[in-house]
């Protein structure tokens, strides 16, 4: 019995040795257009979805360059620049229902897309960054099917 433990064991240690030795998958990061890209952080705030409402997310249609998508309230549409890691929204719409909550998300929101000047895309994160480069929003890429 103590014989088949070790040699079980040992197995194990030569399995184990292997993995250690396998390097992890490369991660790629995810394109900045024709991306659901769900709100995470605005500014200091984290964004939290509200019952019954849509989450806060923008898709950048690169075929137009319109951007569609949702304040967590309101849908929003317009236009957007890209160029190299400059990035301008506008003129934007939105709907204009009545939430009884996400208020001040969705403005702190629309206020981080027009203060938007550059983007940043880590993996599966995106930033939109100011004139100055500060954060205004972070985002994180939703793969919908």
């Amino acid at each position: 019995m103590k014989r088949r433990f070790a040699t079980l064991l040992g197995s194990l240690a030569i399995v184990l040795a292997g993995c250690a030795g396998m390097e992890s998958p490369m991660t790629h990061d995810e394109p900045l257009e024709n991306t659901y890209w769900k709100l995470t952080r605005v500014g200091d705030v984290a964004a939290e979805a509200v019952d019954n409402q849509r989450e806060a997310h923008f898709v950048l249609h690169a075929e137009e360059s319109r951007v569609a998508g949702s304040t967590g309230c309101n849908r929003l549409a317009g236009s957007y620049r890209l160029e190299n890691d400059s990035l301008r929204f506008g003129p934007l719409a939105t709907t204009r229902m009545a939430c009884p909550e996400g208020a001040e998300t969705e403005q702190a929101f629309l206020t981080a897309l027009e203060a938007a000047a550059s983007w940043q895309v880590e993996g599966q994160a995106l930033t939109l960054k100011d004139e100055a480069g500060a954060a205004v929003a972070h985002f994180e890429a939703v793969h919908l099917y």
